[in-house]
């Protein structure tokens, strides 16, 4: 190591070694101490402790020989860099030590005893490093003697082994040379054995033949029996001759088969055994399973003949009742399931009666016979759904019979049945897809079969509309047709049939054949508008033909009064609503085809009104009166309350002509004297129409006529300065009154002036607009009137 000179450390920044001096430092002043550079070197080389990473073992210890001897010899290799650096490190460790320890002059007259305390320390480490290579190497020594022992019984025993293969190779060449002579005995065993079976080999032939007999005869036990012995004389030569199959026994493996084929065919017809040969049924059933349990030294395939035994059994009962395939005609499946419901039952009684006494009880026969008829039934009914569709009449017994007939008392859900027969873990007959199949198809066909029945009662009916004779009555003498009869029969009949099936199959059906009636409906009032379309132009002029009309709303009001009956319990109320609007859509179609016609007459007597004449003689109205009594005489043969709508409807319609002659300016009166006139013939008029129509039966309260009385006072005011208050009072009577009307109204009195006009028009939008009540009915906005002269119209008027 490079002489290295100690700098002074500056004051605060010392070593605590160097501020704080063990206490056997004498106190006194601190001289600076001065160190030379020549002598640092072999201050640090003494003082050095050696590093305790790398000991090294001291030679004077022992002598050259017992290194030798206890140190293995270590092959030559590159010096370890950790021991350097650890060398290095204790090195640096030393010096900074020492320049802490003799930083003062005193402290190095105790050089000494520092040496002596570093030589004892050196040599207890080194005393205590030879303990323990001393320890060691004795082990190591000790382990190698062990190795040295195990060497050499390693060796012996390789000899040995050496030893014994040689003798076992000079065995097996024995052996191979003893091999023809194992084969001679051998061979001599296979002849004795032959010679003591000899008799009964011999005799095999014979046994096969007769055992085939035995079969023929049905004798099944006998001949299980016979092919038993002729197995076992075959077991018992098998193994002394090595396996070897005899040529005698060829025929046992097609004469096993030919009795379990004996079997199989007394299983497959078990019902009818059980009722006509027990015996042989039982037979059967002991033969298989007598020769379930039986095990054999043989390799032979298992016949397994109790599994094909129950095979048979379920095999030969499908077999029975669904073994051909069903080509059943159109409307022929009804008598179909009516078979399976007497043929099934009976099945499950000889089964429960007959056959289970034959059969072992873990055969569970009754169980057997129910699902396996329910199995083949099943799959006969997957098939004929996949064949060509069914008709109306085959869905629907199909999907009465499995739903109902086959689950009833009558079959599967039977009280003699006993739990036996766990029809409880049978799966549906009917899948839901299948069933929601047949429910379409029936749905569908019905619907076109209903559409085509009514289509042909309308067809009937439209056909009697233009006959010679007028429509028939009742016995109360109202106008009658069995048609609404007809229609609702159809329609309820179908509703109340699918209830047997499923509410699934009725709310279909409910909901076609509401839509059916609606669209029967709609077919219904476009033949009542060809017909009248056709006696008006001439085409087919119908000797009846308000007779007929009037008829029509009598099967209206029969179809309105009794159309809930197609309403299923439980159905919402508002299903209903679209064929009670077209109902009502239908009423009103006939009533306006009514009304058409009473105006047609009508109308040309409305046009001599108002006249001079009409103020003068009460003639013109007469007829009015006397054409509507001979048009409304048939009305008594309409039931109410279609009678009332019609009768109100036609009042209306005589009031509104009224009213449409009024506003069409052919009348002025001239003076006072004529607006008397003209109001007491409002007056007049409206108390002979009032008389009219409460003879005809309708009620005083539904009539319009009153408002000719409103008129009339607005043509008997002598002020025409009052005029705004009268108009007022008939618009808060008559709210649909218009300027126009007034302005006509005003035209017949003959004596009001522009000013007075506009004063009395201007009443009509002074003051809050009246709003239109629930039984309001329509009067003013249903006349038209002639357009006025721009010198009658308010400026914010509809004509300015």
């Amino acid at each position: 190591m490079n002489p290295m000179c100690f700098p002074k450390p500056a004051p605060g920044s010392c070593p605590r070694a160097w501020q704080e001096p063990p206490s056997s430092f004498s106190e006194g002043p601190r001289p600076r101490l001065q160190l030379r550079e020549s002598t640092l070197p072999a201050l640090t080389q003494t003082l050095a402790p050696t590093p305790t990473s790398s000991p090294v073992l001291p030679g004077s210890a022992m002598d050259s020989a017992t290194k030798d001897e206890m140190q293995p010899s270590l092959p030559p290799g590159p010096e370890w860099p950790e021991q350097e650096r650890a060398e290095q490190l204790a090195r640096g460790a030393a010096l900074k030590w020492a320049s802490g320890i003799f930083y003062r002059p005193e402290q190095l007259a105790r050089l000494g005893q520092y040496h002596s305390r570093e030589v004892q320390r050196t040599c207890s480490l080194e005393a205590r490093i030879k303990s323990v290579v001393q320890s060691y190497l004795e082990g190591v020594k000790t382990g190698v003697w062990q190795l040295a022992q195990a060497f050499e019984a390693v060796q012996g025993t390789r000899e040995a082994l050496d030893q014994a293969h040689g003798l076992l190779q000079g065995m097996v060449e024995a052996t191979e040379t003893l091999k023809p002579l194992r084969e001679q005995v051998a061979q001599h065993r296979q002849l004795q054995v032959l010679s003591q079976l000899l008799p009964r080999l011999r005799a095999v032939p014979a046994a096969v033949a007769h055992t085939r007999t035995l079969i023929g005869a049905q004798r099944l036990l006998e001949a299980y029996v016979c092919l038993r012995e002729l197995e076992q004389l075959q077991e018992e030569t098998w193994a002394p001759l090595g396996g070897l199959e005899l040529p005698v026994f060829e025929g046992l493996g097609p004469l096993a088969e030919a009795l379990g084929q004996a079997v199989e065919a007394a299983a497959g017809v078990a019902g009818r055994l059980a009722r006509e040969d027990p015996a042989l049924l039982v037979a059967a059933v002991r033969v298989a399973e007598v020769d379930a349990r039986h095990t054999t030294s043989l390799e032979l395939p298992p016949r397994d003949w109790q599994r094909r035994c129950l095979q048979a059994l379920q095999e030969g009962l499908e077999r029975t009742h669904f073994g051909t395939p069903l080509l059943l005609e159109p409307g022929a499946l009804a008598g179909w399931l009516e078979a399976l419901r007497v043929a099934l039952p009976a099945e499950l009684a000889t089964a429960e009666a007959l056959v289970a006494p034959c059969c072992p009880p873990h055969y569970k026969v009754v169980r057997l016979w129910a699902h396996t008829l329910h199995s083949g039934l099943r799959r006969c009914l997957q098939q004929l759904l996949e064949g060509p569709k069914l008709g109306a009449a085959d869905a629907f017994a199909l999907l009465h019979w499995t739903l109902h007939v086959y689950l009833g008392p009558e079959m599967m859900g039977s009280l003699e049945l006993g739990p036996e027969a766990d029809v409880s873990q049978l799966e549906p007959l009917l899948t839901p897809e299948n069933i929601e199949q047949l429910e379409a198809m029936f749905v569908t066909q019905i619907q076109v079969n209903v559409a085509q029945w009514l289509q042909k009662a309308l067809d009937g009916e439209v056909a009697e509309w233009n006959r010679e004779q007028e429509p028939g009555t009742d016995s109360s003498g109202f106008y009658h047709s069995p048609l609404p009869a007809i229609v609702l029969q159809i329609l309820e009949e179908n509703i109340r049939v699918t209830s047997l099936v499923s509410e699934s199959l009725q709310r279909r059906v409910h909901g076609m054949a509401l839509s059916e009636l609606g669209t029967f409906l709609r077919s219904f009032s476009d033949a009542l508008i060809r017909f009248s379309r056709d006696h008006i132009r001439g085409e087919a002029m119908a000797p009846h033909y308000v007779p007929y009309l009037l008829a029509t709303l009598n099967y209206q009001s029969a179809l309105s009064s009794s159309v809930s009956v197609l309403q299923p319990d439980g159905a919402a109320s508002g299903d209903l609503a679209p064929v009670e609007a077209g109902l009502d859509e239908l009423q009103r179609r006939i009533c306006r085809l009514v009304l058409e016609a009473l105006l047609a007459e009508l109308q040309p007597l409305f046009e001599a009104l108002p006249s001079r004449r009409w103020l003068s003689s009460p003639e013109l109205l007469d007829d009015v009166c006397e054409r509507t009594v001979r048009f409304c005489q048939d009305f008594r043969r309409v039931r109410n309350p279609a009678v009332q709508l019609l009768l109100a409807e036609a009042e209306r319609t005589v009031v509104l002509q009224y009213l449409r002659a009024l506003m069409q300016g052919r009348l002025v009166c001239r003076g006072a004297d004529e607006r008397i006139q003209a109001a007491q013939r409002l007056q007049n008029d409206a108390a002979q129409l009032r008389e009219l129509f409460l003879g005809l039966g309708l009620e005083e309260s539904v009539q319009c006529a009153p408002v000719l009385l409103s008129l009339r006072d607005l043509l008997n005011l002598r002020d025409p300065m009052l005029l705004g208050l009268e108009v007022a009072g008939l618009r808060q009577k008559f709210p649909d009154v218009s300027e126009d009307h007034v302005s006509a109204l005003l035209d017949l009195r003959g004596d009001v002036s522009r000013e007075q006009r506009l004063a009395a028009l201007s009443s009509l939008q002074a003051g809050p607009q009246p709003s239109l009540s629930a039984g309001h009915r329509a009067l003013f906005s249903l006349v038209p009137v002639p357009t006025p002269a721009l010198s009658s119209c308010l400026p914010s008027g509809p004509c300015a």
